[in-house]
């Protein structure tokens, strides 16, 4: 019966329900920098629409309360380089210098995906609080060149609930790493965004083909609906004395 209690289930998740534990799970909170979701910053620099990305934050404010509420682990990832960019990789570098907006180059909000810099940071709205760890990756994926795969394993965590930007690129990158880890991935769909909607609504679809390739996908709302339907039920089974 305990067992039955510990776990919440996502019915309306696709390609099917989506269940986990959520004392083995974690929210990964990708990349909600000013650098990607500010004004000035190096996505819109890039010649992007942000307003995609700015049009999430809320959500992504309600489901970290939720994670918060219900004691999970929360991840949050920042993209960014060391100020000599000695782990910039020279082709990553050519390609964002071509695309007029370098990395390491002055910006608004100091040197463009620079780590220390104001850029570089997560939104005020969406900034992790004592006990939560940030993982600064210096690529798309939050598990190249990073502690998260240890970090994971070693809190017993094998369920992760992904939200963040963008949809298509460090989003997927890092599921498709965590699926080839043996995690078993959730994408919040309206809790991820790209600045261009047709990226994001292929990326959500490549997600759960083929009967769930790389995982589940869900809207926000009963993602967090699942969480309180099993503290309800935990209570009840409280009041039982079961």
């Amino acid at each position: 019966m305990a067992g039955e209690r510990s776990r919440a289930v996502l019915e309306r998740a696709l390609p099917y329900p989506y269940e986990f534990e959520p004392g083995a799970a974690a929210l990964v909170v990708i990349d909600m920098q000013n650098d990607f979701c500010s004004p000035g910053g190096f996505g819109e620099r890039l010649g992007n629409n942000i307003k995609p990305a700015r049009r999430i934050v809320p959500v992504i404010e309600r489901v970290l309360a939720a994670a918060r509420a219900a004691g999970l682990q929360v991840v949050h990832t920042r993209e960014g380089h060391l100020p000599d960019l000695s782990d910039c990789p020279p082709a990553k570098l050519e390609r964002s210098r071509r695309q007029g907006a370098g990395i390491g180059d002055p910006g608004p909000m100091g040197r463009i995906l620079i780590r220390g810099e104001p850029g570089h940071a997560i939104l005020d709205e969406l900034a992790p609080i004592p006990g939560e760890t940030v993982v600064d990756k210096p690529g798309k994926g939050a598990f190249y060149r990073t502690r998260l795969e240890s970090l994971l394993t070693e809190r017993g965590i094998g369920s992760l609930i992904l939200c963040g930007v963008t949809t298509h690129v460090c989003v997927h990158t890092t599921l498709r790493e965590a699926n080839d880890r043996g995690f078993r991935c959730l994408v919040l769909e309206d809790a991820c965004a790209a600045f261009d909607p047709a990226d994001h609504e292929a990326a959500i679809r490549m997600v759960r083909q083929q009967g769930g390739i790389f995982g589940w996908t869900a809207r926000s709302e009963e993602w967090i609906r699942s969480l309180g339907e099993l503290r309800g039920k935990e209570a009840r089974h409280g009041n039982l004395g079961l």
